[in-house]
């Protein structure tokens, strides 16, 4: 059983390739954007803060994670992981249920690529549709938070999948 933490900024590859290691190892997704667009939706008609939905829909997860991990099952987390906490809570319940800890960063450092997949992709309530800002995508590329007393890898996500899954799923097996 594992726990395997996505990381990488929006638009880069990481939901495209939780599902496809979901494919070969029978895993389950927790897709961030899904929950988070789901609560948006639910609160539509209310005068909520989006930090206070960002939260929450953490929290949810954090739950269906433990519940998952405790029945056995291994989860992929699909998240931007751009937070210290999330990563603590990652490894900590990782730990708690004795599964492996692995985490998986996906990364493209062309903003134009970037633009052109959150253009092009179907999006969801909370998935952002464009870089406003260069700086800010600079920052989250070159400052994810990452497991450092854990083996974790980089996949150049601006590659074909076929590329790097071998790379991941041997990894996952380690």
């Amino acid at each position: 059983m594992f726990f395997l933490q996505m990381a990488g900024f929006p638009g880069s590859g990481k939901s495209t390739l939780a599902r496809e290691v979901s494919k070969h190892t029978g895993a389950v997704v927790l897709d961030h954007d899904v929950t988070k667009s789901a609560f948006i939706q639910s609160l539509e008609n209310t005068e909520i803060d989006g930090k206070v939905v960002g939260a929450v829909t953490y929290d949810v997860e954090w739950a269906l994670i433990d519940s998952l991990l405790a029945q056995g099952h291994s989860v992929i987390f699909d998240s931007p992981c751009f937070y210290t906490e999330g990563l603590e809570n990652g490894i900590s319940l990782a730990e708690k249920h004795g599964a492996e800890y692995k985490y998986v960063e996906c990364y493209i450092d062309n903003i134009e690529e970037v633009n052109k997949r959150l253009k092009q992709r179907e999006r969801l309530m909370s998935q952002i549709e464009s870089i406003e800002l260069e700086v800010v995508f600079t920052y989250s590329i070159h400052n994810s938070k990452k497991p450092e007393q854990y083996p974790h890898i980089r996949v150049y996500s601006s590659e074909p999948l076929d590329s790097y899954i071998h790379k991941v799923l041997a990894y996952i097996a380690e």
